[in-house]
């Protein structure tokens, strides 16, 4: 399928020539995402600098029957925000729409627009003495219209909850042009459905979010980041119950860090330093918040981390002493997955259990990949505090990259089935896409695909939002 010149001409007017873009050089950066997986081709990226040039490119869209495809920060690792291969889809980037707003510090609130990227949404609410939790790997790049879009989760959402928990009210436009003007504060509202949740976790099929309400919380007066060693996932799940016990709302993260991401991670990224004197099997890496104090924080952190040195749990421990070790720490965390690359193939899992059975799920995963990959390296960690890892699992030394990841699919399934087993998810926090649409439809109940079918039909009867995506 393609596009007609004269139709891309009249969707290029409603942006203006200079933000519609047709250059292969231009388009190319839109027609490919982080890990290369995903290819598309586009004749054409439109970028709006308004709500009215968005409900004119959607109406122009239903009107044409010409397929839409939103993309933010283009950050998705699941291929929610590329084109297909054929050319006959058009990329809407909502980079321009990148204003914010209102920050409401009494209503504690942010009114943004879905281009802001999501470190200047933190950097602003921080000057307002505010916290703006969602934290994510690609937050230098990644965008609040996909963030909410994917329903991204993070390091904070043991302690905030995901984009979906963050997200008070949105300004969407639906395929036809019309505008859902719903940015309200309200924390609550009992008025029937809750229509932004349609939207949120949507990726892009049922409409396109131009702007959205989210909540902010006063800024911690007192933060400590631990890096603490263990033995095992069963000694990180009694550290867990540990510190929940005695911090309370003031765990804000919990991150399990195996050892072989810590060491790819040492050996692949400039200046990454090892927290710690000896390697270990296990990692922790935890955060207390306190609203009161610096001290109160500290002394937190001190009591969790002696009474799990008195129990046998933690091996040895850091406290970072200063903002710069913290953002060290941090920074060993977030490097992580791009660490793996260096490593040859990966097979990706994004998944989540109930938190109580993580040490079974990665003690029986593990002996499932071995029969899928004999030889092949475990790769896991993730926020282990709201149940989620990152189980991925590189190539075997040596081997064949590409005969590796042919066997994707089988690693898949068999990682997935046990995830099932536990009752849990294989896409905890980084959407469906074009990656994992077959498997959702496979594996989840024939009502709730049913009723996915549905609202997408009422939504959206042409068909032109983000096609072949999610459902």
């Amino acid at each position: 399928m393609t596009i007609a010149t004269d139709l891309l001409d009249r969707f290029a007017r409603i942006v203006g020539d200079r933000h519609a873009l047709r250059q292969p050089a231009d388009i190319a950066p839109y027609q490919e995402e982080p890990r290369g997986l995903f290819g598309g081709v586009t004749p054409l990226v439109l970028r709006p600098g308004s709500v009215d040039e968005v409900s004119r490119i959607l109406a122009l869209a239903s009107e044409t029957g010409t397929p839409i495809v939103p993309q933010g920060g283009n950050t998705g690792l699941v291929g929610g925000q590329m084109p297909d291969g054929q050319g006959g889809e058009i990329v809407l980037s909502l980079s321009r729409l990148n204003r914010i707003r209102e920050i409401d510090t009494s209503s504690n609130t942010a009114t943004v627009e879905a281009g802001v990227i999501l470190q200047m949404l933190q950097q602003a609410a921080a000057e307002k003495d505010r916290l703006f939790p969602l934290s994510l790997g690609s937050q230098g790049s990644c965008q609040i219209g996909g963030n909410l879009s994917s329903n991204a989760g993070g390091v904070g959402a043991l302690a905030y909850g995901t984009a979906r928990d963050l997200c008070l009210g949105v300004e969407v436009v639906l395929p036809t042009g019309e505008v859902f003007d719903d940015l309200r504060k309200l924390k609550k509202d009992n008025t029937g459905y809750d229509l932004k949740d349609l939207f949120v976790g949507g990726e892009g099929t049922l409409g396109v979010i131009t702007a959205a309400v989210v909540k902010l919380f006063p800024l911690p007066k007192g933060r400590e980041l631990a890096w603490a060693a263990l033995a095992s996932p069963d000694d990180a799940l009694r550290l867990f119950a540990l510190a929940n016990d005695r911090a309370g709302n003031g765990l804000t993260a919990f991150e399990l860090i195996e050892r072989t991401p810590l060491a790819f991670t040492l050996a692949h990224v400039s200046g990454a330093v090892d927290p710690l004197a000896d390697p270990h099997p296990w990692y922790v890496m935890l955060e207390i918040s306190s609203g009161r104090s610096a001290d109160d924080a500290s002394t937190l952190m001190e009591e969790v981390l002696t009474t799990a040195f008195e129990a046998g749990l933690v091996a040895d421990a850091a406290i970072a002493q200063n903002e710069t070790q913290a953002a060290s720490f941090r920074h060993l965390r977030e490097s992580m997955s791009e660490a793996q690359r260096a490593e040859g193939g990966s097979i990706k899992h994004d998944i989540s259990v109930p938190v109580a059975a993580i040490p079974e799920f990665i003690e029986r995963a593990g002996h499932a990949a071995q029969e899928v990959s004999p030889g092949c390296r475990v790769v896991c960690f993730g926020h282990m505090g709201d149940g989620n890892l990152h189980y991925n699992v590189s190539q075997p030394v040596g081997a064949d990259k590409a005969a590796y990841l042919a066997l994707y699919r089988p690693m898949n399934d068999a990682i997935h089935a046990i995830v099932r087993q536990f009752g849990g998810s294989f896409s905890a926090e980084h959407g469906i896409g074009r990656m994992k649409r077959d498997e959702l439809v496979a594996t989840q109940p024939a009502i709730a695909t049913e009723l996915m079918r549905r609202l997408k039909t009422a939504f959206d009867p042409a068909g032109i939002m983000n096609p072949g995506k999610v459902i």
